[in-house]
């Protein structure tokens, strides 16, 4: 009987806490889908977190609302923080295969998320939408930009590649990912100037076998991750030459390394 009653006191405690927490919850929850924060008024735009200025998107609204109807492909936008329509929004806009719901929510690591149609697939692939999300919603863009300059250029890619009949991947080549490519290229060509080093006692000038059985990796490297990347996104001819310039210094500097090493012996 000693150990009862505690026990039986601890569950009471238990059920009392648990019932005034769902007690307290539950209307915070039944406002994350609440169809009564929808407009009155048709528009592309429901900004509840206030992501854009009234100007801006007054023009965003015009430009979404021309789009729409000179190609047919429909663009709506929403922007949540601690309230949201949820799925009352597809029958608000009656999303369908060739819509395009961008949702922006600050509370997440990226600002952006996509909701698309299936029309949509055969001109803007799965890739396309992982990208644009990357490039457009990552905290640094948005700490450097804005959340309503994320919002908008997002927009005007989708725009311009529907426009142009589609795109395999995001156009443009931001600085931190040419520094990528340039890396690959970089290192691309170390590996091809150290698999072309001879051997002690070969009297080869280049070892080109070696050269051919590593030519699956410094080629990935330099091709597939440093050239791949540049010439699908931009015409650009400065970028493109920076990583070949790059690919043949580590060549050389890596082909001529064992005579850099021993330069410094010698004199000793």
């Amino acid at each position: 009987m000693q150990h009862f009653f505690p026990r039986r006191l601890l569950v009471s405690l238990l059920a009392f806490c648990l019932a005034f927490s769902v007690w307290t919850i539950a209307p915070v929850a039944r406002a994350y889908n609440n169809p009564d924060l929808l407009p009155e008024v048709q528009t592309p735009i429901i900004d509840l977190a206030n992501l854009l200025p009234t100007l801006q998107e007054e023009a965003v609204i015009k430009d979404l609302e021309n789009f729409e109807a000179q190609t047919g492909w429909k663009l709506r936008v929403l922007t949540q923080y601690d309230r949201t329509p949820g799925l009352a929004v597809r029958k608000f806009w009656g999303l369908n295969d060739k819509s395009v719901l961008l949702i922006a929510d600050p509370r997440g690591g990226n600002l952006l998320g996509f909701n698309v149609g299936d029309d949509l697939y055969e001109f803007l692939p799965r890739t396309f939408w992982i990208e644009l999300q990357t490039r457009f919603g990552n905290l640094y863009f948005v700490r450097e930009n804005g959340e309503n300059q994320s919002i908008v250029q997002a927009l005007n890619t989708i725009q311009s590649c529907l426009s142009q009949g589609g795109c395999q991947v995001v156009p443009g080549l931001p600085r931190e990912q040419w520094i990528l490519t340039f890396i690959s290229s970089l290192v691309g060509g170390v590996v091809l100037g150290f698999a072309c080093i001879p051997g002690k006692n070969s009297e080869q000038i280049v070892a080109w076998q070696w050269a051919l059985i590593f030519s699956p990796l410094w080629g990935i490297l330099f091709i597939a991750f440093g050239i791949g990347p540049v010439v699908t996104r931009t015409s650009e001819w400065l970028p493109l030459f920076r990583n070949v310039i790059a690919f043949l210094l580590g060549a050389l500097v890596a082909y001529l390394s064992p005579v850099i090493a021993q330069t410094p012996a010698s004199e000793t």
